[in-house]
């Protein structure tokens, strides 16, 4: 075994050592199951970019030229994204509306690459009602996020930090937090393997909706991994989510459950729940390169799946896919979502430099002088 192969193993070992050590203090937590609902903010959890959404909602693994994947893992801030501006937006189910809008930069007096951005949601108007449900005047609601951060390069591994400030109004009610992210990459260009380690929406209100009243935000741990293959223009990513708990499986009230200790069918059902509970923590995706300018892209996601299907028709839920074209200095991408058989999602993605803009401004007044 070669020097090299001892370097190599020795830095994995380091990087699952650490993935261990977060995962032991954090998390899991016995007993307690479902995630949907519980937290306040969750719309920071939405995929704010059209590739994030077409390989399943999570891409942490990934290090490039694109600004939004640094939303997702504050390790990715890279060089290679200096001076690009991306802007986003999604068409969600009831008439809501989201968006993101983020944009990287590398000073050359400091170290560290520098990114920022804003997030939105907007809920679109409601019609307001008493108790009684006697009907009131509309209102709206809405939830904003500005986030800002960096990262910096150490041999093999990225460490980067966000910090996040949010604001959310439900008609009269506002709630103001802060929130940060903190995230580990590691790259192997011999074997064309990333993975990473992010640590997300780790925080607290400063004002909550109601005075003396609290809600807990969605801390979560993920990790994942990706692999570029030697003789394939094929990227796999596979993402693990909410690391910080095991049971993440929804428990149906209405669902009777009879476990006989002597029966080989409750048994085998008990294991069957143990491998749902496993994989319901999986993201699988997956980027197809066809040439230098056009990726297709697919995901899966698991938990996605097994709580938005029904038994009579599952359909293509938990599935997505999407394609992106590079073309004269821009970057489109489509990603398509299925959640359940009803509906999908829809979101847009462009990406480019800055100075295309500026570039263009500068021309046109050189032009008006003239």
């Amino acid at each position: 075994m070669g020097v090299q192969q001892y370097i190599s193993i020795g830095i994995r070992a380091r990087f699952t050592g650490i993935f261990v050590l977060i995962v032991t203090l954090f998390g899991p937590e016995p007993g307690v199951a479902q995630i949907g609902g519980n937290n306040t903010y969750e719309f920071l959890n939405l995929p704010v970019a059209a590739r994030v959404t077409a390989v399943g909602g999570n891409l942490i693994t990934v290090r490039d030229d694109d600004p939004t994947l640094a939303y997702q893992n504050p390790a990715l801030l890279n060089p290679e994204m200096h001076d690009r501006i991306s802007f986003n937006t999604a068409l969600y189910f009831g008439g809501v509306k989201y968006g993101y809008a983020g944009y990287a930069w590398k000073p050359d007096s400091l170290p560290a690459t520098l990114g920022a951005g804003i997030q939105y949601t907007s809920y679109g108007k409601m019609q307001g009602a008493l108790a009684n449900g006697e009907k009131t005047v509309d209102f709206t609601a809405g939830e904003y996020a500005l986030n800002f951060g960096g990262a910096i390069q150490r041999g093999p591994y990225s460490y980067g930090g966000n910090i996040k400030a949010v604001h959310s109004f439900l008609d009269t009610y506002t709630s103001f937090g802060v929130l940060a992210d903190a995230g580990i990459h590691y790259l192997d260009t011999a074997r064309r393997l990333t993975a990473s380690l992010v640590l997300k929406n780790i925080g607290r209100q400063i004002k909550s909706y109601t005075p003396n009243h609290r809600e807990p935000m969605p801390f979560e741990i993920q990790a994942g991994i990706s692999q570029r293959l030697k003789h394939l223009p094929l990227r796999l990513s596979v993402i693990l989510h909410n690391l910080q708990r095991f049971d993440i499986r929804y428990s149906d009230p209405d669902e009777v459950v009879e476990v006989n200790p002597l029966s080989t069918d409750s048994v085998q059902k008990e294991k069957k729940f143990i491998v749902d509970k496993i994989f319901r923590h999986f993201i699988f995706g997956g980027e197809l390169f066809i040439g230098k300018n056009i990726t297709v892209m697919l995901g899966y996601n698991h938990l996605r799946r097994m709580e938005l299907t029904t038994e009579t028709k599952k359909g293509i839920s938990g599935f997505s896919g999407g394609l992106r074209i590079k073309v004269k200095g821009f970057d489109i991408t489509y990603g398509r979502a299925h959640y359940f058989v009803a509906g999908a999602t829809n979101h847009f993605s462009m990406t480019t430099h800055l100075s295309r803009f500026t570039r263009k401004k500068r021309e046109v007044k050189v032009k008006d002088e003239g």
